[in-house]
């Protein structure tokens, strides 16, 4: 591939990391939100347990309580995927662990009960759920909760504001950019995603399959930054991700 002739400014911008900082990403693909489906629903204690079993790593999302707490949960509000329905931000931490998941026993869990379950059998990618400048909560929790874990794990967010706020104050966490490129094309798109990376200096990007292959994408692998790329449910798919990136985040039935 050719490089950009702004090759030299672009690893200023968003310099690569030492390769063994990062090497545990590649190694194994990621099951999206855990291995799910057929009964077994996303982001749950079965989800993990069933991807680890495989053993590949785990991705998982996670949603600050109304005291910050980070609670391993997709969306923003709880009607999805429980009997119940209002914002999850609503609810303290104490509160959600009373909610269950919609056809199972399982309660939501907050972010430590489920590292003690991976236990560092796997690596674990944690996406951060925060829209907006109010971060600090929500990351001093999951900084917490990886404080003093053995196994590889790695932060990740589409909001440059978190991945920033890791660099600045949790720099021995990995940190990655979460990247998709629908409705941002053109020169505007391009602007804004390097705004982005400037803010954030991620170690790696998570980059939507549906946009690959992306000049963007292949810029930060030439320089050393490695890609992952979400959500690969298909045989399509899965050659984009073989062929321009550098590991998969999944998703396919137990």
């Amino acid at each position: 591939m050719q490089l950009s002739p702004f090759a030299p400014l672009e690893g200023l911008i968003a310099p690569a990391p030492p390769p063994m900082r990062v090497a545990f990403l590649k190694a194994q693909p990621f099951a999206h939100r855990g291995l799910h489906g057929q009964g077994i629903v996303e982001n749950s204690r079965a989800a993990f347990s069933t991807a680890l079993a495989l053993g590949h790593g785990i991705e998982l999302d996670v949603q600050a309580a109304r005291d910050g707490e980070a609670i391993v949960f997709h969306d923003a509000t709880l009607d999805r995927l429980t009997d119940e329905v209002g914002d999850l931000a609503a609810r303290s931490a104490t509160e959600l662990e009373r909610v269950t998941l919609s056809g199972t026993s399982e309660t939501l869990a907050r972010l430590p009960e489920i590292l003690q379950l991976i236990a560092g059998r796997a690596p674990v990618l944690i996406e951060i759920k925060a829209k907006g400048a109010r971060v600090v909560p929500l990351c001093l929790s999951v900084r917490l909760a990886l404080s003093g874990y053995s196994g590889h794990a790695a932060i990740m967010s589409f909001n440059p504001l978190v991945v920033a706020w890791f660099r600045q104050h949790a720099r021995e966490i990995v940190r990655g950019l979460v990247v998709s490129e629908e409705d941002k094309h053109g020169a505007k798109g391009v602007v804004e995603r390097w705004a982005s990376m400037a803010k954030a200096k991620p170690d790696f990007l998570a980059y939507d399959v549906r946009d690959l292959p992306s000049l963007f994408a292949a810029r930060a692998r030439a320089r050393g930054l490695p890609v992952l790329t979400w959500t690969v449910r298909s045989a399509e798919a899965e050659r984009r991700a073989s062929n321009y990136a550098d590991g998969p985040i999944y998703e396919k039935s137990p």
